[in-house]
């Protein structure tokens, strides 16, 4: 899963690591050299004889008239960090050991339809935790390219983050679930995996069938009804999605249901009835969460639609289908930076059990693992 994107965060890994690369000083080799050197700047860094004779203060340097200002730039390493860094066996990472990595990983994110505003800030992030930053030679350049990549990637992946089963712990039964999204990205079977991982942790769940709209879908939510033996409530077609979801909310308040799951129509954030047929829902149903549904390798295209949607709809999460089957890992980056939402669920296959939770920190290792 994501393997074209940790392919590409592996060679940023490897381009830092040849760009900073030195050689190991020869004063290694003598610890009371190695000593020497870090303690006494070197005769380039002393500070030039005042007139008197004595040493020149740092402020008589600074107004020295010699038209020059690097020394006063806290942003670079001064020529004695450089110098004591080198003979005491320590790298400095500066501009120039980024720039064209860096370069090459900000089209390597776009390439893995990783949103603009998100890469720019994977990058903002991995500039602000590597420059300056000195390391020993006993650890390596890669070590540190991986900790600021961890950080960046979970800086914009975790955002929004929360625990769901939690969440389904503590709300007042039943909790009642919308979901929402565009034709055919897997909505109806999403709903009926999350029926199946509730079963697993003990909650039971009956589905509502708010897509009035579609024919078949009566048929097709029954299905999946049948197989899992959950209830199921329905209207014909061309009947209130609303009215479906709320008869689905006294039925399992008279049942001792756990979780309504409701589905909805198909719809492009465009479309002003279906949207509408939405907001009727937030009305009269005032459902606790509601849950965006696409696919993960429709990358660039789920993220704008969650943006969308959202915008919308206020959406409280989402599920990224077919996760198995992206190579990019674009949306799964991005969705949840641009929304303010997380991602709460990946569908990994076409089994009622293939509904992994979503957690930011395991995503984060797998991109950046060795495996």
């Amino acid at each position: 899963m994501f393997d074209g994107l940790k392919d590409k965060l592996s060679g940023f890994r490897k381009d830092v690591e040849e760009n900073a690369e030195v050689e190991e000083p020869a004063e290694q080799n003598d610890p009371e050299a190695a000593e020497s050197a870090a303690a006494e700047p070197s005769e380039a860094d002393q500070a030039p004889a005042n007139e008197a004779g004595g040493a020149e203060s740092p402020a008589d340097a600074a107004d020295s008239g010699d038209g020059t200002d690097e020394a006063d730039d806290d942003t670079e390493p001064s020529t004695f960090q450089r110098a004591k860094a080198f003979a005491t066996g320590r790298i400095i990472i500066e501009e120039e050991d980024l720039e064209e990595p860096l370069w090459d990983l900000e089209m390597a994110l776009l390439e893995s339809d990783v949103e603009m505003s998100v890469a720019e800030r994977i990058l903002d992030t991995v500039r602000e935790k590597m420059l300056g930053e000195s390391r020993k030679q006993v650890e390596t350049t890669g070590e540190l390219v991986e900790s600021a990549l961890h950080d960046a990637l979970l800086d914009v992946i975790a955002v929004g983050q929360f625990d769901f089963e939690e969440r389904i712990a503590e709300a007042d039964k039943p909790v009642t679930i919308v979901f929402t999204g565009v034709n055919g990205v897997g909505k109806t079977t999403s709903i009926a995996k999350l029926s199946e991982w509730l079963a697993d942790r003990g909650y039971s769940s009956v589905m509502a069938n708010g897509d009035t709209y579609r024919a078949g879908a009566n048929e097709q939510i029954r299905e999946h009804a049948d197989r899992l033996d959950r209830e199921i409530i329905s209207h014909d077609q061309g009947g209130d999605p609303a009215a479906v979801i709320y008869d689905g909310v006294e039925y399992a308040e008279a049942n001792d249901i756990d979780v309504v799951l409701g589905d909805t129509a198909g719809r492009l954030h465009t479309s002003d009835d279906l949207m509408a047929q939405l907001e009727k829902i937030d009305r009269v149903v005032d459902p606790d969460m509601t849950l965006f549904v696409d696919e993960a390798v429709a990358g660039q295209d789920a993220v704008n639609r969650a943006k969308e949607f959202n915008d919308a709809a206020e959406i409280d999460g989402a599920i990224l289908t077919k996760a198995d089957a992206d190579s990019s890992g674009g949306a799964a980056i991005s969705v949840a930076y641009v929304t303010g939402k997380p991602i709460l669920f990946l569908g990994t296959g076409q089994g009622y059990d293939d509904l992994t939770l979503f957690e930011p920190e395991e995503l984060v290792e797998s991109l950046l693992g060795e495996d």
